[in-house]
């Protein structure tokens, strides 16, 4: 399958955006994830926040060239990833019902651990809970993701489980330091390893 041409707006963008900031530091395809990241949400701060372990971009793009599907934590995320295979389960955690401190997101990274026990790549752009949920699930051995793709937004608990997936070992992921994160953030980071691995 081969890229259909850019848009001259997103050409034009990807062209200020490097007059800007500078990305030639990193790796190749680090730079294609930053890059995308700072040009979906317009925020030249993720290009110093990013943080990326060293086998992350070979272990996502060789997972989605696989066919490997992509867990979302909400449906924003799944909704931003057009011709990749990927699923959430938000929708059977209402089904089961969340109860005492689990919240739906973490239920639903319950759910997608059992229906995706390993190599899948997992995206948490919204709840710090299901990237939490997530990491218990993986330290306890019940999955193993091919990458995790960990960027929460969010005043309460989302630079504390970001940490803790970048201090996690054994793990490929992509993350960022700080509050800020997303859907938005998550859909880039998955597509443009999506690009890569096409």
């Amino acid at each position: 399958m081969t890229l259909g041409p850019v848009h001259p707006i997103e050409e034009e963008s990807f062209r200020r955006l490097a007059e800007r900031v500078d990305l030639s530091a990193l790796p190749a395809g680090d730079r294609e994830v930053v890059a995308r990241v700072v040009h979906a949400t317009a925020d030249l701060s993720f290009a110093a926040s990013m943080r990326l372990s060293p086998g992350a971009v070979q272990a996502g793009v060789e997972a989605l060239r696989r066919g490997a599907p992509v867990v979302a934590d909400v449906e924003m995320v799944r909704a931003g990833l057009p011709g990749v295979t990927a699923c959430c389960h938000l929708a059977e955690a209402r089904q089961a019902g969340a109860g005492g401190d689990l919240t739906l997101s973490a239920l639903a990274m319950r759910l997608a651990a059992k229906a995706h026990p390993d190599g899948a790549v997992f995206a948490v752009g919204c709840a710090p809970t299901a990237l939490e949920q997530l990491l218990d699930l993986v330290e306890g051995g019940s999955v193993r993701p091919a990458l995790v793709v960990g960027v929460p937004v969010g005043f309460v608990g989302a630079s504390e489980a970001k940490g803790r997936l970048v201090a996690t070992e054994g793990l490929e992921f992509v993350s960022n330091v700080g509050e800020r994160g997303g859907s938005a953030v998550a859909a880039a980071v998955v597509n443009a390893l999506w690009r890569m691995a096409r």
